[in-house]
Order: C-alpha cells, then sequence, then structure tokens
C-alpha cells in the first residue's frame, strides 16, 4: 500500500469524498467547486457543478448545484463526516464565456446560488473565491481541509471555453428507462 494519497480529477458534474487522504483536483471557468471538510473526522470532499439548476430533471445531476450539493453531502456523510460540522470553500463563477441567460450570466447565477444554498444550510464559508474574468486550477486535500486556487492566465480561457460550450451541448447521459415528471 502507497503512502502516497490518491490523486482525482473531477470533471463537470463530478463529485468525491473520502475519509482517506485524497489530492482532489479540477478547472473551473462559470462553473462551481465546492470543497467541503468536516474538521472532527478528517473527511472531505469535492464537487464542481456547471449551472445551478436545469429546467429538465434529466441527466447527470451532478452538473446542477442543488443535486451536486446535496450528492457531496450524502457522500461525505457515508464517509463518516457529519453534516452539521461542515465548512465550506468555493471556487469558480468566472465570466470566461458568453454565457447570458434571462439577462443574468451564468457566473453570476452559479455565485448567488451556492451563497444562498450554503446559508441555508447553515455551511460556515471559511473562504470563496469566485468572480472575475479568469479561469481556476484548484487542489483540496480531503484529509487537511487544505485548498489552492491558482488563476490561470488568459491563453487558458480558450481551451476553457470550449470545454464549457462542448459540455453545454453534450447529450444527457442515458438514464436507464423513461422518466416522467409531474407537479
Amino acid at each position: 500500500m502507497s503512502d502516497e494519497p490518491e490523486d482525482v480529477t473531477l470533471y463537470i458534474g463530478g463529485v468525491f469524498a473520502s475519509n482517506e487522504p485524497a489530492i482532489v483536483r479540477t478547472t473551473l471557468g462559470s462553473c462551481i467547486a465546492v470543497c467541503l471538510f468536516d474538521p472532527m473526522t478528517a473527511v472531505g470532499g469535492m464537487n464542481h457543478y456547471m449551472l445551478p439548476d436545469s429546467s429538465a430533471a434529466v441527466g447527470e445531476p451532478g452538473r446542477y448545484g442543488v443535486h451536486a450539493m446535496e450528492l457531496l453531502i450524502g457522500a461525505i456523510q457515508r464517509a463518516g463526516g457529519s453534516r452539521g460540522r461542515l465548512i465550506a470553500k468555493v471556487f469558480g463563477g468566472g465570466h470566461v464565456i458568453d454565457t447570458r441567460e434571462h439577462d443574468e450570466s451564468v457566473p453570476s447565477r452559479n455565485i448567488a446560488f451556492i451563497q444562498k444554498f450554503l446559508a441555508e444550510e447553515k455551511i460556515h464559508v471559511a473562504s470563496l473565491d469566485v468572480g472575475g474574468y479568469l479561469p481556476r486550477n484548484v487542489k483540496f486535500e480531503t484529509w487537511t481541509g487544505k485548498a489552492f486556487c491558482k488563476r490561470l492566465s488568459k491563453p487558458a480561457v480558450k481551451e476553457l471555453q470550449l470545454e464549457e460550450k462542448m459540455a453545454r451541448k453534450a447529450p444527457l447521459a442515458d438514464t436507464g428507462g423513461d422518466l416522467e415528471l409531474f407537479d
């Protein structure tokens, strides 16, 4: 068995939590990554969501804020963490692509969603690095709760713009059956 922590890369819709040492990495543009940590049990995790919500409840739920948060909190609880002790570190929401929807940008909606969600859930926000015009690389240590964020240079914007546009146009995942929504 190696003494090195597991190295995990998250992409849009990804969620990871562990009670074992792991380094979780992601690159963000207009998306948000939330790192949650329970300091009593040393359980931590991260998600990476693209939009605050969806008008169609199909596809990968981790791509949407409320689902991504519940998936992350659930994974932390399964690993031994407690919802009541969580500390959050939030990153992303950069204005790196033209994301205007209904007179409000996706990054702004993502930021507003996560701030409201964490406040309503009474999850303490230890650090917040959101907005601006550059993408970010985020690295999170699940066993210490330490998060590191590096703003990327302008040339990295083009690559991230393409990745986010492709993700928005990607076909939704097969849900394994028909789904009928009702009120």
